[in-house]
């Protein structure tokens, strides 16, 4: 009787431990679900459909919705402060203060196709202040002079070397076309120089990219648009590249020029700090450089209030480029009310996606 009574106690809790009972996430939580392909085809409800996916397709679908919310705030959404400004009061002035959107991408996105992604931003004006490294200032440029190849993550590096061919991941960029770059940009360079010496021009790194733009008159050129519409472009290792070489040869073929990295490290936290009242998002594809340099100025304000990373780096280097936006929050860089996400995926995927269902999708069909 004493070992029935034993096997009872054992069954039933193994049968507790087993069937334990469940908190009730009914209305709380979405249900996980795909889509439905016998709806047809429908692309935007497809990418819709991700945030009920699960995994990295449920981040980027978190990603859309925090992209919209930074793209619906008014300060009208908000209570009015007491001391706020006298113009902040009216209520026509503030539906019309928006969220400054930070838009930061490593170079590798510009030398691929997303390059035109982020001229269509540029285009339309639907973002604020960009950073980006060295490469993706001279890639911009370059592929108005020629083009970026298809090539293959496996083409063995001496046989490319041989006949001048430069691999960046499974695209090839012909050397000859950092040629043509050297030839378009010397006299510009030369022209720069004449300015500093004759009108006292201050050269500093944004202010040579919005040159470089205005120079390049390319409708293709992200750099072109940003020119056009007075976007700030930010680079702050702009020696770090081609153009860097560029720099690097002048110096001997025409020494003097000078640029003064100080001035836009004012101007790039100046973008932060002065944004008030309006909230600020960012938005910031791979890591490094760019990732820093917007979450760095966006400190000066206590954080941003949106924050939307996606990259592929892992965290556990301690690295910043595969950090997560929490530790951002412990240096006051995000907000720790902000909305935030870091979606795991590669940039050339989620990026277009991202946009599609975000900044696209507000700008009205012709008719």
């Amino acid at each position: 009787m004493g070992k029935a009574n034993e096997e009872y106690d054992a069954l039933l809790s193994a049968h507790t431990a087993v069937f334990k009972e469940s908190e009730n996430l009914e209305g709380s939580c979405i249900k996980i679900e795909g889509y439905d392909f016998n709806r047809g085809v429908d692309y935007s409800d497809l990418v819709r459909s991700m945030v009920s996916t699960g995994f990295q397709a449920s981040n980027l679908g978190d990603a859309i919705d925090i992209v919209n919310q930074m793209l619906d705030w008014r300060l009208s959404d908000e209570a009015i402060s007491e001391d706020c400004k006298e113009e902040e009061t009216d209520l026509a002035f503030r539906k019309s203060v928006k969220c400054k959107v930070f838009l930061g991408f490593t170079s590798n996105l510009i030398s691929s196709g997303v390059r035109e992604t982020i001229r269509y931003l540029a285009q339309h004006r639907m973002v604020d202040v960009l950073v980006t490294t060295a490469g993706g200032i001279e890639e911009d440029l370059i592929k108005c002079l020629a083009p970026t190849y298809k090539g293959d993550f496996f083409l063995p590096g001496a046989q490319l070397r041989s006949k001048g061919l430069n691999r960046i991941g499974n695209l090839l960029a012909p050397n000859s076309n950092y040629c043509k770059f050297e030839e378009w940009i010397m006299p510009i360079l030369d022209k720069m120089l004449e300015e500093q010496n004759q009108k006292k021009v201050l050269w500093t790194p944004s202010r040579v990219i919005a040159r470089l733009g205005k120079e390049i008159n390319d409708e293709s050129s992200y750099l072109y648009w940003a020119y056009k519409n007075d976007i700030p472009v930010f680079c702050p290792a702009l020696t770090d590249g081609s153009i860097g070489d560029m720099f690097y040869f002048h110096s001997f073929r025409n020494p003097g020029l000078v640029v003064d990295i100080v001035q836009d490290v004012r101007a790039m936290d100046g973008e932060a700090v002065l944004a008030s009242p309006r909230k600020t998002g960012v938005i910031i594809l791979g890591g490094g450089l760019p990732k820093h340099h917007i979450c760095n100025a966006n400190m000066m304000r206590n954080g941003a209030d949106y924050a939307v990373y996606i990259n592929t780096a892992q965290e556990f280097d301690g690295s910043d480029s595969g950090a997560r936006p929490d530790e951002a929050v412990s240096w006051g860089k995000i907000r720790s009310s902000a909305k935030k996400v870091k979606v795991h995926c590669d940039a050339t995927i989620a990026f277009p996606l991202l946009v599609a269902e975000t900044f696209a999708a507000r700008v009205k069909k012709p008719a």
